[in-house]
């Protein structure tokens, strides 16, 4: 599948991504994040959301974790917020992870706010090496809503 733009399939997934949010363990100083992976055919290869597997796990890490040996040519993967591009708790960056994967699509409904980090450049920096970005404004109000630090 290959999109310019957003699409009604896109705003679907996105809508998963963000549901998918919801089932992140609460933390005080971290957001609530949904991260799905689609094949070039547009079904699911992989997904996972914030803490999933441990309490430092970012959601776009644990889907790529789980990928396998699936091409990720034509990919998308969705994040509810945008992809890392610093990071405290591990050596590589989310924006790194989907680099190194491949993914030439990335869609994400809002981007990370300077709560923890002061400039994400999470979209730049996947722009600077020919990734396709897409947000999707419309839903960014209800991806924050989500995905906002909450008290243990």
């Amino acid at each position: 599948m290959k999109f310019s733009q957003a699409t009604d399939f896109d705003r679907q997934w996105m809508m998963r991504a963000i549901d998918l949010a919801k089932k992140c363990p609460p933390s005080s100083t971290a957001f609530s994040v949904g991260a799905i992976i689609l094949d070039k055919d547009g079904r699911e290869v992989a997904s996972g959301y914030s803490r999933d597997t441990d309490f430092h796990v970012h959601a776009e890490e644990s889907a790529l974790s789980k990928v396998g040996e699936t091409s990720m040519d034509g990919a998308t993967l969705y994040s509810s917020l945008e992809p890392c591009s610093m990071r405290k708790s591990r050596p590589t960056t989310c924006s790194e992870l989907i680099l190194a994967a491949g993914i030439p699509r990335v869609v994400i409904a809002w981007r990370e706010p300077s709560l923890f980090v002061a400039d994400c450049q999470g979209v730049e920096l996947l722009q600077q090496h020919g990734v396709e970005v897409i947000e999707l404004p419309e839903l960014a109000t209800l991806a924050s809503q989500v995905g906002m630090p909450k008290e243990r």
